[in-house]
């Protein structure tokens, strides 16, 4: 029984060894796909060339005026010329105004609302027509969708993906299910488009969304100028 034992143990070793071999040449799984609870914190808009601005002059109403954000980022107001408003939030802005306007009049107290934005998303894949779709106030993802023609019957809904600058304009990729968005079981997961956002509808799952997002974003950069994403 021993010579037994000692002969199969050889075998059942070297069996082991290949096995730890074969599993150390597999390639490493791709990272799990981010969902937007793992995205930073939505940051206070900041304006952008095309925007239609209105500026308020709670005590001086004929001062008054409703602008668009210049190619060059600047508006010009009555009194002092040009502001550099892109960038900025409205908030920042309606202050610098308000700086400028001081020695101007006797009590300068400026509000500055976004009445129209000049920003932008693409919408691409599985759509009835790919291509940049205007960010209006409070546009969500379903709704960019639904305005560039809605989902082709070949459309993987389960894995769209959001495609949206990081902190150091990298873009990052998120994966989202809409399809209770979309039979209205959860409204409340559709999500607020910002500006330069690229949404993403394929026709079957994406392993790997990480190198995707590189080789579309590579791709796409040349059709969609503006969009500002770093390049790798």
């Amino acid at each position: 029984m021993k010579h037994v034992s000692r002969s199969l143990g050889i075998p059942w070793v070297l069996a082991c060894v290949t096995l730890a071999a074969c599993a150390g040449t597999r390639s490493p799984a791709p990272p799990p796909a981010l969902t937007l609870a793992a995205a930073p914190p939505v940051e206070p808009y900041r304006l952008q060339v095309g925007d239609q601005l209105a500026v308020r002059f709670y005590f001086n109403p004929e001062l008054n005026e409703t602008l668009v954000v210049r190619p060059d980022g600047m508006i010009s107001l009555q009194l002092i010329g040009d502001v550099e408003a892109g960038g900025h939030t409205p908030e920042a802005l309606a202050a610098a105004i308000t700086q400028r306007y001081t020695g101007e009049l006797a009590n300068p107290k400026v509000t500055v609302i976004v009445q129209q934005f000049g920003s932008r998303v693409y919408v691409g894949g599985e759509v009835g027509k790919q291509g940049v779709v205007p960010l209006s106030g409070g546009l969500t993802l379903f709704q960019a969708i639904q305005e560039a023609g809605g989902f082709l019957t070949t459309a993987h809904r389960k894995q769209v993906i959001l495609i949206r600058k990081g902190r150091d304009a990298h873009p990052v990729g998120y994966a989202i299910d809409v399809r209770p968005i979309a039979s209205g079981e959860r409204p409340d997961q559709d999500v607020f488009l910002q500006p330069y956002d690229v949404v993403f509808v394929p026709m079957s799952k994406i392993a790997n969304i990480d190198l995707f997002v590189k080789q579309y974003i590579r791709d796409l950069l040349p059709v969609m100028p503006g969009f500002g994403f770093a390049t790798f």
